[in-house]
């Protein structure tokens, strides 16, 4: 196990700072934060409300939130690497031989060349618009469409993309012979996320509702991801909810797996830095490096974020429901996310977090 070195009373005072003042400029509701190590120590912080209209009591660690694309952490990147691990993927081949049958009579398939490793590193050249409404399923399955679609980028650069992950969902269902949310349920409950599922989930207190749309209800308890919502709600980009201390409970197994382990052996493969980002930023296997590698990240565009300092065995786990007024208000969360990359880098020293979400 990775030898854990505890929050400092500064480090809680910061995060905390950060919490309260995203709820003060709008950028939340409310939101809960919590950070802890790999021994299990934890400290949970929380401010603001669920929801003024549905819960305006304070939300906690056991608040359900829309994970949005950390949905790619939390459900596609371990599963992929189980399935690695179980040699029913190879990340070196195509995903095309991961997935249905297609009919290549029909003509060429460029997105089915990507390799697994390049669907998981953003690094595909796959289109990065995703309009799933826009697709006619009735005349060819999901996947062959997504394939059949020329590529914006040459292999090998870097765009962050949403339909990789959608193909490599769809290439887990296929080698498994169950559903997505099947294979993830069984996942969670062996590390004990209880309350971590894909959607829907009920419309309850403890759930945190996401934004109104115009002609519709406010989101609660059903995806906000439109992509996600068009393919029944389970796909390999978005569709989790989870409560905050789920997510800490996927950081502590994670940071106190052993190297040897299935597990502490993917997150080690997979904080190999793969392509350039931003500036001090790069790309491993589903995850940002940043600070020299010191910390690993994602962030879900609903306005939650999750951070690993493997060296140290910290974590920080932030949840909010920052598209609840609209999602121009998540860009004020920025600040906390800054605030925790910099807690884990130490001294200052991380080149910002990223704010615009879904990364």
């Amino acid at each position: 196990m990775t030898q854990a070195a505890p929050f400092t009373t500064a480090d809680v005072h910061g995060l905390r700072e950060a919490l309260e003042e995203a709820v003060a400029d709008g950028g939340c509701p409310g939101g809960v934060v919590v950070c802890g190590t790999a021994a299990g120590d934890r400290t949970a912080l929380s401010a603001g409300v669920v929801s003024p209209f549905t819960n305006p009591k304070a939300p906690d660690e056991h608040t359900v939130y829309d994970l949005a694309s950390l949905t790619k952490v939390t459900a596609t990147w371990p599963l992929v690497g189980r399935a690695v691990a179980a040699g029913l993927l190879d990340t070196g081949a195509p995903v095309r031989e991961f997935l249905p049958p297609m009919d290549e009579d029909l003509g060429h398939l460029p997105g089915a060349g990507a390799t697994v490793r390049q669907l998981l590193s953003h690094t595909s050249g796959l289109r990065a618009a995703t309009r799933f409404d826009l697709y006619d399923l009735a005349e060819r399955p999901l996947h062959e469409l997504i394939c059949r679609e020329p590529l914006e980028n040459l292999p090998g650069t870097h765009r962050y993309i949403n339909r990789g992950y959608v193909l490599l969902g769809l290439a887990l269902a296929h080698v498994h012979g169950e559903p997505l949310d099947r294979l993830a349920a069984a996942f969670w409950a062996e590390l004990g996320m209880d309350r971590t599922a894909y959607g829907p989930v009920p419309q309850a207190a403890w759930v945190a509702p996401t934004e109104h749309r115009d002609g519709h209800d406010r989101l609660w308890g059903a995806v906000h991801d439109e992509n996600a919502a068009a393919m029944g709600d389970v796909a390999g980009h978005a569709g989790v909810f989870a409560p905050a201390a789920d997510l800490a409970t996927f950081a502590e197994r994670l940071l106190s797996a052993g190297a040897r382990s299935p597990l502490g052996g993917w997150l080690r493969e997979s904080l190999v830095p793969v392509a350039d980002m931003d500036p001090g930023l790069q790309r491993g296997l589903g995850w940002i490096l940043a600070a020299g590698g010191a910390v690993a990240y994602h962030h879900g565009f609903t306005g939650t974020s999750l951070f690993l300092a493997p060296a140290t065995g910290r974590y920080v786990v932030i949840a909010t429901n920052a598209v609840h007024d609209g999602p121009a208000a998540r860009t004020r969360i920025a600040p906390l996310r800054e605030r925790a990359l910099k807690t884990l880098a130490g001294s200052g020293q991380a080149d910002g977090g990223r704010a615009d979400g879904g990364r």
